[in-house]
């Protein structure tokens, strides 16, 4: 059966129509992402709206929570989803994050663990493998840089103190918070955490740079080696 392009329905039923006269919020998750998508695909008897496209997406993926987590050669096996509209998808994805990360976290500038914790919970916290990152803080505790050191379940082999010393050298900071996620939802630290911890902050405190904290972020919150006094 032929379906009629978006463009040739009513315009008060137009998802970009519709948002422009009544708001995003009374737009469904189909609606919202047929509008970042743009269109569909063919003009045959099997052809997609764009709506049509973003409902298939969302029922491969069921939610938001789950497509959030998914990866672009699984966006890929959707039928109408080449690599312009995958990407189109995460850089939605993405910005969202970012903007939930940036209103909790004041702009990047940090004043307590909970600050660093809900900044990056939004950004981390779906990740399917750990990821070892140090933040670059200046006198003010403003950010000056964020880095990747590791991926992979956190040993004293994968997170050794040189790669996590030389950029904070290099960038001059004053202070360095170390952080991570543990994708099982738990934010308890392991004894492997607890090791890499204590290598990392003697090694810092030998070059003069001092460690604020070490931060696990998971979805079930977050674990703070400051607060529990293992710093």
């Amino acid at each position: 059966m032929y379906k009629i392009s978006i463009k040739n329905w009513p315009e008060e039923e137009r998802p970009r129509e519709k948002l422009i006269k009544l708001g995003a919020e009374s737009l469904s998750n189909s609606e919202l992402l047929a509008i970042v998508l743009r269109t569909g695909i063919g003009s045959n008897s099997e052809s997609m709206s764009a709506l049509d496209l973003a409902k298939s997406v969302i029922s491969k993926f069921k939610n938001l929570r789950d497509l959030l987590n998914v990866s672009f050669p699984e966006l890929l096996e959707i039928n109408g989803i080449g690599r312009a509209k995958a990407a189109q998808i995460f850089a939605s994805l993405e910005l969202g994050k970012r903007a939930v990360s940036e209103q909790n976290g004041n702009n990047k500038s940090f004043r307590c663990s909970s600050e660093v914790a809900n900044y990056y919970i939004p950004l981390m916290k779906d990740l399917k493998k750990e990821q070892f990152r140090t933040i670059l803080l200046d006198v003010k505790n403003k950010l000056i840089k964020e880095v990747l050191i590791s991926q992979g379940s956190l040993t004293a082999s994968i997170v050794h103190p040189r790669e996590v010393i030389k950029p904070a050298i290099k960038e001059s900071a004053s202070s360095i918070i170390f952080l991570h996620n543990h994708p099982s939802g738990d934010p308890e630290p392991s004894l492997d955490d607890i090791e890499v911890t204590r290598r990392l902050c003697k090694s810092c405190s030998i070059v003069g740079i001092s460690v604020l904290d070490h931060i696990i972020v998971a979805e079930g919150g977050y674990f703070s080696f400051k607060k529990k006094n293992m710093i």
